[in-house]
């Protein structure tokens, strides 16, 4: 038997707040948080616009010595797995700190250090590189930290599958603490590379937008759609074991009832062109939660903005709710925030968990008029507010990785 999994924590770290309450009230109020990139010269650049976090002080989230051992990506899980820590209640003095883990992924870790010391090493040597140059920069160092900082002595890994990472790491955590390797589980996903390398790399791939208007760029499933804005942060969650939950009295915001995760097995960056792979993830997290096509009443799309993830997301959600697809609201959250890379599943899980709680599902922002082929309800020109009872939120990896988690009101 399966133990039942809750949400009982969220943080995040996001382009329209740096922390759950100001993001939701971003989110609400149709706040984008794209404009022009600040972090680096970029007036030579083809693109010259992203989605940055704004006025976050490491200091004032954390201890400032940890700080400094951290770059920005895993300061951001740290500050959002803090906030969600704090969020849920725990008190690690009265747990089991082998009960409790952590599963948070970064799909690219910090390109900053390795631009650094890779100009260390040109202009003045090998032997001036940073001594913590690789704890800086590998990728499993955000689950590291958050762990040390939280003292938590459980299973503590961090899935990298591009920018399916967060939603992964959500669905291994479900899985730890179903199965019983775990009560508590702390997961998400954490993002920080608006930096030369990573502009200049997205941009070598057409993968970016080109526009100049923060307004007009990240559009998902317009027909003037030309590529995906690079944004950064962090969406952090604990998950709970219902019973455990329950006896220390916490406040259950959701419960996660179903888990997807296919490959593709097509191509290094494209989605496979009929959506069966994304379909078949989110199959598998219907056929889990044992939820029916027409039950399903909102679903977060990885929403990118490129015309092959639009388009075949699109044909995923036919395929994988049949004639229930015309009736179920959709929107993309990069519409706002742009796209997160490996952090976008956790903040999007974020906004699915705070839909559900407060019958809120914001619009697709900046989308005027959909692509022929794009002919679903994208949530266009306002929010939709109604009751929400169960929730798709789907994420896709360069790779071929796909991963849908299903959501749903808790009912006790």
């Amino acid at each position: 038997m399966k133990r039942r999994v809750v949400v009982t924590g969220l943080g995040a770290v996001t382009p329209i707040g740096n922390t759950v309450e100001e993001f939701w009230k971003g989110i609400k109020e149709g706040k984008v948080g794209i404009g022009p990139i600040t972090k680096f010269d970029a007036s030579d650049y083809k693109v010259q616009i992203a989605a940055e976090v704004k006025d976050f002080v490491a200091k004032e989230r954390m201890d400032f010595k940890a700080a400094k051992r951290m770059e920005l990506f895993s300061q951001y899980a740290v500050a959002a797995a803090k906030e969600a820590f704090e969020d849920a209640g725990i008190d690690m003095e009265k747990e089991n700190p082998y009960r409790a883990g952590v599963i948070v992924g970064s799909g690219i870790g910090s390109l900053q250090t390795v631009e650094t010391n890779y100009m260390k090493i040109v202009e003045k040597g090998p032997s001036r590189v940073n001594p913590l140059m690789v704890p800086l920069m590998i990728s499993n160092m955000a689950a590291g930290n958050v762990s040390i900082q939280l003292g938590l002595k459980g299973k503590c890994t961090n899935v990298v599958t591009a920018c399916a990472s967060g939603t992964n790491c959500i669905g291994d955590a479900l899985r730890a603490i179903q199965y019983g390797d775990a009560d508590i589980m702390v997961a998400g996903g954490t993002e920080s590379c608006i930096c030369p390398t990573g502009v200049a790399g997205f941009t070598g791939l057409t993968a970016l937008s080109a526009s100049k208007d923060p307004m007009c760029a990240s559009i998902p499933f317009d027909k003037d759609r030309d590529g995906f804005v690079l944004g950064e942060g962090a969406g952090i969650v604990v998950l709970e074991e219902l019973e455990h939950a329950k006896a220390r009295g916490a406040k259950i915001y959701a419960e996660l009832v179903g888990y997807g995760s296919t490959g593709d097995a097509y191509h290094i960056t494209s989605p496979e062109e009929n959506g069966e792979g994304a379909g078949m993830a989110m199959k598998l997290a219907m056929q889990e939660a044992g939820v029916q096509p027409e039950q399903i009443d909102y679903i977060n799309a990885h929403g990118t903005s490129t015309h092959h993830n639009d388009l075949f997301e699109t044909r995923a959600i036919k395929f994988a709710l049949g004639d229930a697809a015309k009736d179920v609201v959709i929107n993309s959250t990069k519409s706002m925030i742009g796209h997160l890379l490996g952090a976008a599943g956790g903040v999007e899980f974020i906004v699915c968990v705070k839909s559900i709680t407060d019958g809120f599902i914001h619009q697709t922002m900046g989308t005027k008029e959909t692509d022929e082929e794009c002919d679903l309800n994208y949530a266009v020109g306002a929010p939709v507010e109604k009751e929400v009872n169960y929730v798709l939120t789907n994420s896709l990896g360069f790779g071929g990785h796909n991963a849908t988690l299903l959501l749903k009101k808790y009912e006790g």
